[in-house]
This record gives structure tokens, sequence and C-alpha cells, in this order.
């Protein structure tokens, strides 16, 4: 299986390449400022390519996934992982940041969902999987960006696989739960109390063992259309 995890230098991203990667599957790691990053997780996968993106702009986006196109001729499985947050009350939102957070965080698997479903439309095959959060389900207090990007991208799920079952292509959602990564580990204290809190487990998510369900996931066949919570609190 050919792949293209989007922000994989580090993470939950991370987590996932290196999965793919030991069990054998080829492996596009993708960065936008982490090179160093990107080269050591490369480094651990046998066959691999690293790409590189902002994934606002949909021509460099179109030019990564050429590039896997070129190495291995398709692309079996998109992982929409990358993604960014920007703690603050809506009110104090500046619209530069809320712009940011829209454009990453939702633009940005719209532009890889395009560039990528046309290679597997030809080819009559493929999985996308979306990560989106708890946040875009039940709302943040403090995340009103990201609670929004997140929800509208279990929408666009819906929609992308209505659209694309017809060629064969699944596209699903995973909620990965609250993990300690640098996006998780770097909100306020009170952010993190309170996600514990709410946990029924009283465990954070482990970002190994949700690419272990998304490694699965991605070789199911006739699933489509899902959300799958891997999240300890309670929807």
């Amino acid at each position: 299986m050919i792949c293209l995890i989007t922000g994989s230098s580090r993470g939950l991203g991370r987590s996932i390449a290196l999965t793919l990667g030991a069990r054998g599957h080829k492996v596009a790691v993708h960065y936008k400022d982490d090179k160093t990053g990107a080269e050591e997780v490369a480094s651990k996968i046998n066959d691999h390519v690293i790409v590189r993106a902002d994934v606002r702009s949909p021509e460099e986006v179109k030019a990564s996934v050429e590039k896997v196109i070129e190495k291995w001729g398709r692309i079996d499985l998109l992982v929409n992982n990358a993604g960014i947050t920007k703690e603050s009350l809506l009110l104090k939102t500046s619209e530069e940041d809320f712009d940011e957070v829209i454009d990453t965080d939702l633009k940005g698997p719209f532009n890889f969902i395009r560039a990528a479903a046309r290679y597997m439309m030809k080819q009559k095959g493929g999985h996308i999987i979306n990560i989106s959060s708890y946040a875009g389900l039940k709302g943040k207090e403090g995340l009103s960006a990201y609670s929004a990007a997140k929800a509208g991208l279990v929408g666009m799920t819906m929609s992308a696989a209505k659209e694309l079952s017809r060629y064969n292509i699944s596209v699903n959602a995973v909620l990965p739960g609250y993990m300690l990564t640098d996006m998780g580990g770097g909100s306020t204290g009170k952010g993190k109390e309170q996600a514990l809190n709410e946990s029924i487990i009283k465990e954070y998510s482990d970002p190994d063992s949700a690419a272990e369900f998304i490694c699965y996931l991605a070789g199911t066949k006739g699933v489509t259309g899902q959300v799958f919570n891997l999240d300890s609190r309670i929807l």
C-alpha cells in the first residue's frame, strides 16, 4: 500500500507513518517546516519519499501528490493529519488566527483530497482518512476556530464519501482523542486537566494506539462515511 500522511514529521502523524512503515508499506512523509523531523521519520521507513507542502497552498499540495505518483505510480491511502490550533476565547480570536486555523485544518484536507482523489479515481480505489477531533462534535471553550474546522472536516468526510464511493474510494474520519503531543501538550494546564477529568478511564489517548487503529481502518473494505471515536470522553 502506498501511503501519504500529512504532518508526519511529529506527533500522531509520525506514529502513523512509522506504524505503516513497520508493516512494510511505502510511505510519503509530509512536512511544512520540520524538515529534520521528517528526515528522522523517513530514515526509519524502508521505502519512503519526503514531500514538503504548505497544506494551505493548492499548488504546493498538487506538487507533493505528483511527487508520490512519480515515484510509485499510484496512491492508495491519504491520511489528512496536519493541523494547528490557536487557543483563545472567541471574542479575543483575531481574524488572522481564525483564517489560519480554518485554512490549515479544513482547507488543507480539501486541497489534499482534491489532488489525491483524481489519481484514486483513475485507479478505481483508495482510502482517505481525515483526522478530526472531539472538539469538532462537542465544541471546546477557547478553541472556536479549531472546533469549527474539525466539525467542517466531519461534514466534508460525509460528502466526499458519497461522491467518491462510485470509484471504490472510502472516506472516513477518526477522532483520535486528547494526546500529549506538541499540540495537546502545549495546551493550557486547565485544558489538559479538563480533558483528563472528562475521560471515563482517566487517561489521555496514546498516539501509537491511535496509529494502530488507523492502520487497521486503512486496510478495511466496504467501510465509508463513518466517524470513529477513539476518545475516552463520551460523545
